[in-house]
């Protein structure tokens, strides 16, 4: 199976996406205060969302998995909640982000919801992180077993069919 260049730009461009909100990341809720980040969380978070969506539903639509038809049950429906868990996760940190910012905006940025919220957001995130590590071990363990799962989306060091 090999994905179409449409799934693999959106893989490739979601982990770079992921790795510029890391960068980015507001690291003090005060810093929220500055009219100009603030538009821009809000637009990036938008943006985010609004890509991910795209980008679930034309991957549920238009693609297969590329695990061989005779990878074992239980290792299909791994790898079916690692990307399920990802598509939660990296949607959580965008939602909770603007949660975040709307309630910082209306005042509210020292009171139980906003730090509940903020302990969701960070949730999320270590999620995303887990699961990611996670995605790339099993992409690291198809390298090595050579069965085309890592050449059907990694666009260098080709192996397998």
């Amino acid at each position: 199976m090999r994905y179409s260049k449409f799934a693999k730009t959106m893989h490739w461009g979601f982990v770079l996406l992921f790795a510029y909100g890391v960068f980015k990341q507001v690291d003090n809720l005060s810093e929220l205060a500055d009219p100009s980040l603030f538009r821009l969380e809000i637009i990036f978070a938008g943006i985010f969302i609004l890509l991910l969506i795209i980008r679930f539903i034309y991957v549920k639509k238009t693609q297969q998995s590329a695990l061989p038809k005779d990878t074992n049950k239980l290792q299909k429906i791994a790898a079916k909640l690692v990307h399920l868990g990802m598509y939660i996760s990296l949607g959580s940190i965008a939602l909770t982000g603007l949660m975040i910012g709307g309630l910082y905006w209306l005042g509210m940025r020292e009171n139980f919801v906003i730090e509940a919220v903020i302990s969701i957001h960070e949730f999320a995130v270590t999620s995303t992180y887990w699961l990611v590590a996670i995605h790339i071990l099993a992409a690291i363990f198809h390298r090595f077993k050579n069965d085309g799962v890592w050449s059907a989306m990694v666009p260098f060091s080709k192996k397998g069919t």
